[in-house]
């Protein structure tokens, strides 16, 4: 009986060692060169990333541009937005990335966002990262955001923001996600 118990132990203890080896894989801000497409960024990525050549140009063009709506950001706050979670497919290679990613970041930064509620996840021109993320998602354009809170998804932007502008569609999804929790009480 306690040969069966210490191997029982062994196994889980192998098995637990071996989970953390595949955890410590993950590749965060690969970049890649290619023929076609020149430098490209592929998988989880940082925001330090950004601010490099050649994605800097983009980036920092977009992010000094782009004016917030102070209304909407004040309501955002209200609504504690730092709650939620956010994952973001972006494409390098892609315009509308180019031009909504920046916008997102001003906002996030302006809402003083927790970087640890952030996941950024650059795919190739197929919308492929090397490890799958988009599936989970079902990711076919990108920029996508994806709001989510408890590990639920209460929205997403896709491409572009409906309103014309990313924090009027972010606080549409948390309004929406209100009067959903509000409406499960009610019954």
């Amino acid at each position: 009986m306690r040969n069966i118990i210490k191997s029982i132990f062994t196994v889980g203890l192998i098995a637990l060692t071996l989970q953390s080896c595949e955890a410590q894989k993950v590749v965060v801000n690969r970049e890649v060169d290619n023929q076609t497409d020149g430098k490209m960024l592929l998988g989880p990525q940082t925001i330090d990333q950004f601010k490099k050549e050649p994605y800097s140009d983009w980036y920092d063009e977009e992010y000094s541009g782009y004016s917030l709506d102070a209304a909407t950001m004040a309501e955002l706050k209200k609504k504690k937005f730092k709650s939620y979670q956010l994952v973001v497919f972006i494409g390098t290679w892609c315009s509308d990335s180019h031009r909504e990613f920046p916008r997102l970041m001003k906002i996030l930064d302006e809402l003083d966002f927790p970087s640890e509620k952030l996941s950024i996840i650059a795919v190739n021109r197929k919308k492929e990262s090397p490890s799958g993320e988009e599936g989970l998602y079902n990711i076919q354009f990108v920029p996508t955001i994806i709001v989510k809170k408890y590990g639920k998804e209460f929205g997403r932007i896709i491409e572009f923001p409906k309103s014309g502008f990313i924090e009027k569609d972010l606080l549409e999804i948390i309004e929406k996600n209100d009067t959903s929790v509000k409406d499960l009480f009610k019954k």
